[in-house]
């Protein structure tokens, strides 16, 4: 009879269902690790305010009125300068490819003009691509810089006033001058909404067709392992195609994004990424053995990325260890390679070590796969 509760049944119900947990692992890793991850990273990965930023110093004589304002902004804690000599052509290359985030430019003459009281100027330019990026530096510029000179020339207290209003320190806000947020975000969502889909597409239709024991019928036919992935990957290759204009006609109409680079080579960048994307979507397949495990590893690969990549929060802000492990995700070349081309301009030359490194990941992710392959389906 069951018409009553039975706390013996309902026993036997829980046992039956932590012993079905403990068989799938890859649920039961879900459950510990992703809460583990995502303290970890929010916890010590993510910070608004980063410093020790990237930063390219221009002055064709280093005096020591330049060098005094060289130390004072490194001791703010936000710049850092990597490249302390070059020119102003390089400068350029560096701000453009990213590698800096500000140039600092301090003419030849600055050195006569301070001491004759000449209204010297120094110029920042900074890149604006990230908004959050530059806000806090920029904000103690003129601060810092005032006080650095009145302590070389050993100025009185009483004359700080004065000297503050003499010096100008200009700043450009390069490629988003008016710091518009959705500048920085629609062109990385392009990227985010291809991985969330592609990735997941990919993995839950081959996973599917495993579980429904369609996937032995291709064992039968005269087919090799490469054959198979292609003719698995291609469709969802085209969806790609299709949803990245969808997303490209969506940002220039609804939000006004400007696109001021080559529209072929962010094609071709768009093309190599989601590539990696069915790829990486189709080792996962071969990793998983139910829809519900292929959705769980696909979260457990997103999530990083869009922790670690520059999408959600600066990457420079990040610690050293967080961004070694944003370098091996995909997504945080292709940010660099989007917003590089719509908002900078950037030509092939620029983007190119962003382009070798989406190719690598489908090298790796071809490999993986069709390894995988031979290994599951023997």
């Amino acid at each position: 009879m069951t018409g009553y509760f039975s706390f013996r049944r309902l026993w036997a119900m829980l046992v039956k269902e932590v012993i079905q947990m403990r068989r799938d692992r890859v649920t039961f890793a879900m459950l510990l690790f992703i809460p583990l991850m995502l303290l970890v990273l929010f916890g010590y990965a993510i910070n608004n305010d980063p410093k020790h930023l990237p930063a390219a110093l221009v002055a064709p004589t280093q005096d020591r009125y330049t060098r005094a304002i060289v130390s004072a902004l490194e001791l703010t804690g936000y710049y850092k300068f990597d490249y302390p000599y070059v020119s102003a052509a390089e400068a350029e290359t560096l701000i453009s490819r990213g590698d800096v985030s500000f140039v600092v430019t301090i003419p030849s003459d600055f050195g006569r003009r301070v001491e004759r009281g000449d209204n010297p100027q120094i110029l920042i330019e900074a890149d604006a691509t990230d908004p959050a990026v530059a806000s806090g530096a920029v904000s103690t510029l003129g601060t810092v810089a005032s006080k650095a000179l009145l302590r070389e020339q050993g100025a009185e207290a009483q004359a700080a006033d004065g000297l503050r209003s003499q010096l100008q320190v200009v700043v450009h806000k390069r490629y988003n001058p008016e710091g518009i947020t959705q500048y920085n975000i629609v062109p990385g969502l392009l990227g985010v909404i291809l991985q969330m889909t592609m990735v997941m597409m990919t993995s839950m239709a081959l996973t599917r067709e495993t579980e429904r024991g369609t996937m032995e019928n291709l064992l039968a036919l005269p087919v090799t392992p490469l054959e198979i992935m292609l003719g698995k990957v291609l469709p969802f290759f085209f969806v790609g195609a299709v949803q990245m204009v969808v997303i490209l006609f969506a940002a220039k109409v609804l939000f006004d994004v400007p696109f001021v680079g080559g529209l072929g080579l962010l094609l071709l960048g768009v093309l190599i990424f989601v590539l990696a994307l069915v790829l990486l979507g189709y080792t996962i397949s071969t990793l998983a053995r139910t829809q519900m495990q292929a959705m769980q590893l696909t979260f457990f690969f997103f999530l990083p990325s869009i922790l670690l990549s520059g999408f959600m929060f600066p990457f420079r802000g990040m610690p050293g260890w967080a961004q070694d492990l944003g370098e091996a995700l995909p997504l945080t070349h292709f940010l660099r390679l989007v917003r590089a081309v719509m908002l900078k301009g950037a030509d092939f030359y620029v983007v190119q070590s962003q382009i070798a490194a989406l190719v690598a990941f489908v090298l790796v992710f071809a490999l993986l796969a069709l390894s995988r392959f031979r290994r599951t389906l023997d």
